[in-house]
């Protein structure tokens, strides 16, 4: 098949999290199970752009992806240039994909995707939640789901989504939705260790601690875990993520308040060795989000041997209970607190549920997830209900 997956951003704009990297790894296992793998994307990167060939095929790992300006509007990722090559080609493929929503090249994709004839799979990526619209930025939102973004969903031949929390939170808005097919990520292994920088080794080496690995930002539920820190006069935390919307400022603020400020790093953004090990040096990770509709972390934690803490907002919760391979509680101090007291203090069991973990994310490769992609395309392309 000939795949065109459009996403606003790309590598190697890391600084967006992890969506970022589970859609490269889609769209590169899918190219190395033989399919025609076409990305449009921009080139955005923060204030700046990334140093990459616009309007033609760059080659990442297999992966044709197309980028392009975005010189105005670049809060909605707005692209002249690749509307032109939408209007041109877009009828050359087999199926579209379009990940995220509220953002122009997702919508515009969409619609001409509709006009062409060319079915087209929604994967919202966790920005379908009516609790978040509702107490962050409602009234914009809001409006753009109203006016612009049911339509692409309602017309779309299937929404994929990472979890069954994410299914249910698509369905809580009333549309008329198509098919939701749940297909999770995949996890990828860190690989060798490599040579970590001394900084990290640094960290590392102050003693046992718990670490988050993630955007520093508002909706990861970290001032959850600032105020459970008192109540876990034992504990270390390690924060290693990009700060891209200064919150970091906000969470020092609130662990001096909280007089836990000495337990508290922050490390940081992370890559390769650096990321490697963190993770497996840590005692546990903590993910207490808020809204998560996946959590990639969470399966590279567990693919390290690692267990987890995480809140029941995270839609890989349900893969840490099933396998018992970490605690889910809520994020109250009390509860929090006493979770991460539990597994930090109790090595053995730490290590049990870690096994368990790794055992589990065997399941969950990322030609496995490709394969099941693979399948819904198929269906879409014939006609048939995505799943």
């Amino acid at each position: 098949m000939k795949l065109l997956h459009v996403s606003a951003s790309y590598l190697p704009a890391t600084r967006y999290g992890g969506t970022i990297v589970s859609v490269h790894q889609l769209c590169r296992a899918l190219a190395k199970r033989g399919h025609d793998v076409h990305v449009l994307t921009t080139s955005v990167d923060g204030d700046n752009d990334s140093a990459v060939p616009h309007g033609q095929a760059v080659d990442v790992e297999g992966v044709k992806v197309w980028y392009f300006r975005s010189s105005l509007a670049r809060r909605i990722y707005y692209a002249p240039a690749m509307a032109a090559m939408l209007r041109q080609h877009i009828h050359e493929f087999t199926v579209v994909h379009t990940h995220a929503i509220y953002l122009w090249p997702l919508w515009k994709a969409a619609r001409a995707a509709a006009e062409a004839g060319v079915p087209y799979v929604v994967s919202p990526r966790g920005m379908l939640e009516k609790g978040l619209i509702e107490n962050k930025s409602a009234l914009w939102k809001a409006t753009l789901i109203a006016f612009f973004e049911r339509r692409s969903l309602e017309q779309a031949a299937a929404i994929h989504v990472t979890s069954a929390r994410e299914r249910d939170e698509a369905r809580a808005f009333g549309f008329s939705l198509p098919p939701l097919c749940e297909i999770p990520n995949g996890v990828e292994a860190a690989g060798e260790e490599g040579a970590a920088s001394d900084g990290i080794r640094a960290i590392a080496g102050r003693g046992p601690y718990v670490l988050y690995l993630g955007r520093i930002n508002w909706k990861k539920g970290l001032d959850r875990l600032m105020r459970a820190l008192p109540l876990a006069p034992a504990i270390r935390v390690v924060l290693a993520g990009d700060d891209e919307e200064g919150y970091q400022h906000v969470l020092e603020r609130i662990a001096a308040r909280q007089e836990v400020a000495d337990r508290v790093v922050f490390a940081g953004p992370v890559r390769g060795a650096d990321k490697a090990f963190l993770l497996r040096n840590a005692r546990l990770l903590v993910l207490p989000s808020y809204s998560e509709n996946f959590g990639n972390v969470v399966l590279e934690a567990m693919a390290e041997g690692r267990p987890v803490v995480v809140t029941p907002e995270v839609g890989a919760a349900t893969l840490v209970r099933d396998a018992d391979a970490g605690v889910v509680v809520s994020g109250e101090p009390e509860t929090l607190s006493a979770a991460l007291e539990r597994l930090f203090g109790d090595v053995d069991q730490a290590n049990a549920m870690g096994a368990r973990g790794r055992a589990l994310t065997t399941r969950y490769s990322w030609d496995a997830v490709a394969s099941r992609m693979e399948t819904l395309y198929a269906r879409v392309a014939a006609g048939q209900p995505g799943c």
